[in-house]
Formats: C-alpha cells, sequence, structure tokens
C-alpha cells in the first residue's frame, strides 16, 4: 500500500462509518412518534408477557414475586383510559420545565443573556479568547438555544477578526454548547427535567424516593472548568493547527461586511444594574437558607436537607432569571411595562409547543412501563447478571457511559433519550447499590459529548449552516471530522473527574447525594 492511498482508504472508511450512523439515525422516526410506539409496544408486549408467566424474585429482604401486568385486556384497557390525563398532567418535568422557561424567557426577550454572552466574549484578552468562548458555550445552556444561536457565529466572527481561522472559534463555541451541555454553574432548566425523569425511575425500586434539581450541581460546577480547559486545549493544539492559515477566498460571504457590535453604553449599564438585582437576590436567598434560623431549612430537623429551598429551587430559577432580566429589559428600555413581560413569557411557552406534545406521549410510556411491572423485572433480571458476572464495581460506569454516547448518536434529545433509557439503568443500578444522583450524572456525560459529532441534533444543520459562510465546501463529513477530537477528549477528560470525584475522593455529585443507595 501506498502512502498517497493509505490516506483516502482511511477517509473513505471514516466516511462510510459516518453514512452508517446518518442512516441508522435517519431510520428512527421522530421522538415523538417513537415514544407512541415504544407506549403501544408496551401494551402489546405486556399482555404477550403476562401469557408466558414472564416474572422476577424481588431481592429484597420479604420481597415477594414480581409479575408482568397485562394492559392488554379489560382491566388495563380501564386503567389506560382513566390515566391519560393524569399521566400527563403529572408528569413531574413538564411543570417545573415551564416554570423555569418563564424566567429565562424574560431574561432572553430582554436582552440580558445575548448582551452578557457578547460582554464575556468580546472584553476577553486575545489569549483569553478560547478559554472565554468554551466557558461561555457552557454556561450558555441555562438559556435554551441561545448558545447556538448567538454565540457559535459570533465566536467565528471573533476568530476571523483576530486572524484566527473562524471554523476553530465556531468548533470551540460549539463544544462548549453541546458537548459540554449538562454542566453549568448554575441549575439550569436541564436539571430539574432529568431529575423528574429519574425520580420516575427510581420511584419503581422505592416509591418514597425523590431527585432534586440540585442532584447533581457539585460536580456539573466543577465540571464547567474542566470543559472549559479541555474545550480550550483541543482547539489551539488540535482543530485550529489542523485547520492551517485561514483563507478568505474560501468564504460564501462578503466577509468585509460582517461587523461585531460591541455593547453600548445603555448595555452595559443595564447589565450592571442585572447584576445588582442578581446580588441583591442572593442575599436575600441566602438569609433564608443560611443561618440556622432560616425560613426555608427544614421545619422538622433545621436542616438544609429535605428544606422547601431544595424542593423549590425551581422557583428560585425562575426568579433569579426574571428579576435581573426584567431590570436590564428597564434600564435598556427594551421592557417598559408588565405588558411586555408578559409576552415575553408567552413567547417563551409558544416554543414550547414540540416538547409538550413530546412531553405527552413520554409520559405514557413510562406510566405503562411502570405498571407492567417491566422496570422491576428487566432491573432485577439485569442486576442479576451483572452481579453474577461480577461487573457491580464502579467499572459498570464505563459500560453505561459509552452506552449513552452511543445511542445519544441517534436520539439526540437529552430527555428522549432519558425517558427510555432510565426506567431501565435506575432501577437495575440501584439495586447494585448506587444512588439515582449518581447514575443521572453519568448519564449526562455520554449524552453530552456525542451531541456534536451526529446529524441527528437538531441544531447541527444550523452550526454546518454558519461553517458554510466561511468555507463553502464544508460538508457533514468535514464538520463532524473537525468536533471529533472534541468527543474523544471530552468523553475521557469527563469520565475521569466522575470516577475521582465519586469514587477516589468520594465526594457527593451534588446537594446531600449519597453516592450509594441504601434502601
Amino acid at each position: 500500500m501506498t502512502q498517497a492511498s493509505q490516506p483516502t482508504e482511511k477517509r473513505g472508511a471514516f466516511t462510510r462509518f459516518l453514512d452508517t450512523v446518518e442512516w441508522l439515525g435517519n431510520l428512527l422516526p421522530h421522538p415523538i412518534t417513537l415514544f407512541a410506539l415504544f407506549a403501544l409496544g408496551i401494551v402489546i408486549l405486556s399482555g404477550v408477557a403476562s401469557y408466558f408467566g414472564l416474572s422476577a424474585q424481588d431481592p429484597r429482604p420479604g420481597g415477594e414475586m414480581i409479575e408482568v401486568v397485562s394492559l392488554l385486556n379489560a382491566e388495563g384497557l380501564q386503567r389506560i383510559v382513566t390515566g391519560l390525563v393524569t399521566n400527563f398532567t403529572g408528569f413531574t418535568p413538564l411543570g417545573t420545565v415551564l416554570v423555569a422557561l418563564l424566567g429565562v424567557g424574560i431574561a432572553e426577550r430582554s436582552g440580558m443573556l445575548s448582551a452578557a454572552m457578547r460582554g464575556l466574549v468580546m472584553n476577553a484578552h486575545p489569549r483569553a479568547v478560547t478559554v472565554a468562548v468554551v466557558f461561555a458555550g457552557v454556561v450558555s445552556n441555562t438559556a435554551a438555544e441561545l448558545g447556538y444561536v448567538v454565540l457559535v457565529p459570533l465566536a467565528a466572527m471573533i476568530f476571523h477578526s483576530l486572524g484566527r481561522h473562524p471554523l476553530a472559534g465556531l468548533a470551540a463555541a460549539f463544544s462548549g454548547v453541546s458537548a459540554g451541555y449538562s454542566a453549568n454553574l448554575l441549575i439550569g432548566t436541564v436539571d430539574p427535567l432529568l431529575a423528574g425523569i429519574t425520580t420516575k425511575a427510581a420511584n419503581i425500586i422505592d416509591p418514597e424516593y425523590y431527585v432534586g434539581p440540585e442532584a447533581n450541581w457539585y460536580f456539573m460546577f466543577i465540571s464547567t472548568f474542566l470543559i472549559a480547559i479541555m474545550g480550550t486545549i483541543v482547539t489551539e493544539k488540535i482543530v485550529e493547527p489542523k485547520l492551517g492559515k485561514y483563507n478568505p477566498k474560501e468564504a460564501s460571504i462578503n466577509l468585509s461586511e460582517q461587523k461585531i457590535e460591541a455593547l453600548s453604553s445603555l448595555e452595559k449599564k443595564g447589565l450592571i444594574g442585572a447584576g445588582l438585582s442578581f446580588l441583591i437576590l442572593g442575599i436575600l436567598l441566602a438569609l433564608t437558607i443560611v443561618p440556622e434560623w432560616g425560613i426555608l431549612r427544614n421545619p422538622e430537623t433545621g436542616e438544609v436537607a429535605g428544606s422547601p429551598f431544595l424542593k423549590g429551587i425551581v422557583a428560585f430559577i425562575f426568579i433569579t432569571f426574571a428579576v435581573p432580566g426584567y431590570v436590564y429589559g428597564r434600564i435598556t428600555k427594551v421592557m417598559r411595562s408588565d405588558r411586555d413581560v408578559i409576552d415575553a413569557m408567552s413567547e417563551s411557552m409558544s416554543t414550547m409547543g414540540m416538547y409538550i406534545v413530546l412531553v405527552f406521549f413520554a409520559a405514557q410510556f413510562v406510566a405503562f412501563f411502570g405498571w407492567t411491572n417491566f422496570g422491576s423485572i428487566l432491573a432485577i433480571k439485569g442486576a442479576t447478571f451483572l452481579q453474577e458476572v461480577g461487573l457491580t464495581g464502579p467499572s459498570v460506569f464505563v459500560l453505561f457511559i459509552l452506552m449513552c454516547a452511543f445511542v445519544n448518536l441517534m436520539l439526540g434529545s437529552a430527555s428522549a433519550q432519558w425517558a427510555i433509557t432510565a426506567p431501565i439503568f435506575v432501577p437495575m443500578l440501584m439495586l447494585i447499590g448506587y444512588a439515582p444522583e449518581v447514575i443521572q450524572a453519568a448519564y449526562r456525560i455520554g449524552d453530552s459529548v456525542t451531541n456534536i459529532i451526529t446529524p441527528m441534533m437538531s441544531y447541527f444543520g444550523l452550526i454546518l449552516a454558519v461553517a458554510v459562510r466561511y468555507k463553502k465546501d464544508t460538508g457533514i463529513g468535514t464538520m463532524i471530522a473537525m468536533m471529533l477530537p472534541y468527543t474523544i477528549v471530552f468523553l475521557i477528560g469527563w469520565a475521569s473527574l466522575f470516577f475521582l470525584w465519586v469514587f477516589a475522593l468520594d465526594m457527593p455529585v451534588g446537594v446531600n447525594t449519597p453516592t450509594y443507595y441504601n434502601p
């Protein structure tokens, strides 16, 4: 084999792999259709499994034989019909996400989040631009699509203005926004969303178990800095050198017309006002929880654990976004009356139509899965298998993270994937001794790192469109090849932090969260 032919064959094999991933992903129906089919499938399978007597012995002391409950009969149909509405309205993530997004909507519509992001990136020292871009990308996930729509194009423009390759800036921002999706300094909208699904899954084993939005905060807080460091290293040591010197003739747009708007004096004044209001809110909230007499401590024990503060964290997410957002909007004259605030919240809710439809069918699937006892039986049999092969130590999380990363290539929605996999793996890993909060933290790693290399990710097309502006022959394969080093480094580095944090240092992944499950 000649040296000239070897790279061509490698590129051909890589391209075929990418084509296969895209083909498999395209075979999957829309996530909403997928959940509807899964719900229907559970009904049919419950009848078949019940007919053949599928069961499992509860391994806990005094445990009884658990049998499949059929939904493919008159009693099952009655339960489905009467529970259809309550399955939907009682689905924990629905209310928590909608309430949190009401506050985020005010902050986003006022322009505060966009201005804060621009200020962070544009005011960074040239040597610190890369780390600022990745860091801003990670923290931007509190505002849903803002990182994709605002930061990624902005980062490409800033890199070009500094004489650097614009695609390196795009890649750095994309890695932070998408591959670092779950990490953040603050508890964001994704935390209550996943926690609600985890709670439902944990209730299969322990009906009283509750997973709060703060369950992974410590680990995700420290992960933010790790992602920023790793993203910077990959950008400056691997991606940018590989891209080489940028040739403006490769662009499909007139680069001279690009303008980067600095923050106006009014925007700066608005950010100062928003920052002061956030500080005041922080002090007021601290007074309710830090002192022993804090009114939001647990009224029975006086501790932070199980306190109204932690149980009502979604309300505080709403407040800490809504108030600074309104203050910023008031100063910048974007929000002049209560009508503007209402419009902001209404617009935020108008974008949630697809999510609400998804939740309806996801809630039915989760409820049916629980009613049939499939979750308990699969968890017991899966846990028994793991014990028989001796795979009950921390190494089980290596396979779990890799599995989540692979599934994410074809099912890019974090909530959709977790709604499908959590009812199986949360109970299974609980039975071999691990707490749901730790299982959820491991899932978030696998679910995040492959976002940037799958065409199934909802914003992949948008990112590709931005890339084409600067290099007109950019294709899906080119884009994935550019982002692949981030996925590899993030997967290894983030998983290593997980094992170091949880098992070597024995640190909790969140506020008052255990590492091991003790029934």
